[in-house]
């Protein structure tokens, strides 16, 4: 066991490993971005009224120590986890941002659950950016009661943001990827079928108000404006996500009518922008920008020190 699998040494920052994963995994990652909704909601629907929303946020935690369903523990920091999402949204949500099908490595020596950044280039973190700790800041997410503050502090949320999805797939995100998911169970249980829903762009009114938050839709929040999936898009900017998942951001993205981004606001925005026309991924994508708008931060400080341009 390494000590990207041991809870107990997850402090432990981990080289990348070129260690071939079990095969348990592999197939479960396989399954998890095959199936559709059609294909699991006669087995979810069910179950769906007894599975809370602390039990969709909680769902994936295992990946954080690198572990497949099959051989993840069924609790964490005393609390639930690895349970079943209901209505097939675990697996809509990973055709969001992985291949259908068997999952093949997509970096070479690079079989870690650490997220690799699209910014940098590097592996997201290591343990001393995480206040307390990893294994800390993980079980302060989970203990969290109450699903809408659970929502509220995933959106926040540090820790799940240096994990990926997959293995195979290092630049996807466990923290968007969860909350994907809990957005598609939120809309499915409204009664939405996939083909309805829209990525909505929610404005702050002013510079000094936050972005309005939709609990369980809302997927990204930042101080101007935050995104949201959902099937009720009003006279937001919105575009439909699709008539089936699929790695489609960069299609969606470009059809929005109006893009959150002042992109006569420096040239970086415009790079990112642009990027986010390539990116398919859905988890990678959203990631990307939030850890581009901390790079803007930084930058904007560095500025009203030095001067130049954005």
């Amino acid at each position: 066991m390494t000590g990207a699998d041991d809870p107990d040494e997850l402090d432990e920052v981990q080289p990348p490993s070129t260690e071939i994963r079990p095969v348990t995994e592999q197939e479960a990652d396989a399954g998890e971005a095959s199936s559709s909704t059609a294909v699991a909601e006669s087995a979810s629907v069910e179950t769906d009224a007894g599975v809370s929303m602390l039990s969709v946020y909680r769902h994936d935690v295992h990946k954080s120590r690198g572990r497949s369903h099959e051989d993840a523990a069924a609790e964490f920091a005393g609390v639930p986890v690895n349970e079943s999402v209901p209505l097939g949204a675990d697996s809509d949500a990973a055709l969001l941002s992985r291949p259908r099908g068997e999952p093949a490595q997509s970096v070479k020596n690079h079989i870690s659950p650490f997220r690799l950044s699209l910014v940098t280039g590097e592996t997201a973190t290591s343990a001393g950016r995480v206040e307390g700790g990893i294994r800390s800041a993980l079980a302060e997410l989970v203990q969290t009661e109450d699903s809408v503050e659970m929502h509220a502090a995933w959106l926040e949320s540090a820790v799940a943001s240096i994990f990926n999805e997959s293995v195979y797939y290092p630049y996807t995100s466990l923290k968007f990827h969860t909350l994907l998911t809990a957005a598609l169970v939120d809309n499915y249980r409204a009664g939405c079928g996939f083909d309805e829903l829209y990525l909505v762009v929610d404005q702050a009114e002013d510079a000094e108000a936050d972005p309005r938050v939709v609990p369980h839709r809302t997927v990204l929040v930042l101080p101007s404006f935050a995104l949201r999936i959902t099937g009720e898009p009003g006279e937001k900017p919105a575009a439909r996500l699709g008539a089936a998942p699929a790695m489609s951001w960069a299609d969606v993205w470009t059809r929005l009518p109006e893009h959150p981004f002042d992109l006569d606001d420096g040239r970086m925005w415009r790079v990112v922008d642009a990027q986010l026309r390539r990116i398919q991924s859905w988890s990678t994508a959203l990631q990307f920008i939030e850890e581009s708008y901390g790079w803007w931060q930084a930058l904007q400080r560095s500025s009203r020190l030095g001067g130049g341009e954005q």
